[in-house]
């Protein structure tokens, strides 16, 4: 029991600070890129922002509803991107905090901010000054376009998840595949594999 409180304990020490520092460049990127353009390139960017929220928060749902059996399966006939869906469904749980609660919550908070200049540009470019009943009715009617997107974005990607999970973390296991082999950058590991890697080498 303390092993498993110390364990989320320790995850949650990693990704809060995984969380900042994501935070932090999202905020930096998003900031410099709204910087000086108009208020509909400005748009177009909180939507592509709110897209990467419904988006992450799809495949960290698709995570847990998969089984491992079909990756096991891909993953002993050697295909591209099993092995790594066997490693996505079996760390499921830290997979979907991740993708729903750090990139997803992340892109929620950014495209909040993001929405706040793009009204701003939009108010001013139509001659009311900041403060204004047309900026506050602007506001308004943004941020409830913004949230209904993303809620009902997120209420279809959570039933395209569900239905298609394998096929979804298919996908993902092969962009993790090819990221490790092509790039030499790793996602994720599995201890239990990894521990099964060192035996092996320690008999041979």
């Amino acid at each position: 029991m303390k092993s498993a409180v110390l364990k989320s304990l320790k995850w949650s020490g990693i990704i809060s600070i995984v969380t900042l520092i994501m935070a932090a460049i999202f905020a930096i990127v998003s900031t410099a890129v709204l910087s000086g353009v108009n208020w509909a390139v400005g748009m177009v960017i909180v939507f592509v922002i709110v897209f990467i929220g419904v988006f992450s928060d799809t495949i960290g749902v698709a995570a847990t509803a998969a089984s491992e059996k079909p990756f096991h399966a891909m993953a002993a006939e050697k295909i591209p991107g099993g092995r790594h869906g066997v490693v996505i469904t079996r760390n499921a749980d830290r997979f979907s905090n991740f993708t729903n609660d750090v990139i997803g919550d992340i892109a929620g908070v950014i495209s909040g901010t993001a929405s706040a200049y793009v009204v701003l540009q939009l108010a001013m470019q139509m001659g009311h000054e900041d403060g204004s009943s047309v900026q506050f009715a602007i506001s308004i009617l943004f941020t409830s376009v913004v949230a209904a997107l993303t809620v009902g974005g997120k209420s279809v990607g959570k039933t395209i998840a569900i239905g298609y999970s394998t096929e979804i973390i298919y996908q993902v296991g092969r962009l993790f595949y090819f990221l490790e082999v092509k790039l030499n950058i790793t996602i994720f590991n599995d201890k239990k594999q990894r521990k099964q890697k060192v035996k092996s080498t320690k008999r041979k």
